[in-house]
């Protein structure tokens, strides 16, 4: 394993603590946006197209 150095051990210490404090700032304040209600009526119909261009067999839906 070799000779531990303190400063070593120390240095790592602290950028792993800086790490761990940054990502517990980071998820504390979360910001994230508000669901939208949608309007009734409009827009397109669900489901695949059937537009497209033709050419393979077997592949129309």
């Amino acid at each position: 394993m070799g000779i531990v150095d303190p400063v070593k051990v120390v240095r790592t210490a602290l950028q792993d603590a800086a790490s761990v404090a940054g990502l517990l700032v980071t998820t504390e304040a979360m910001i994230a946006e508000a669901p939208k209600k949608e309007s009734a009526g409009g827009g397109m119909p669900g489901g695949m197209g059937g537009g497209g261009m033709g050419g393979m067999g077997g592949m129309d839906f």
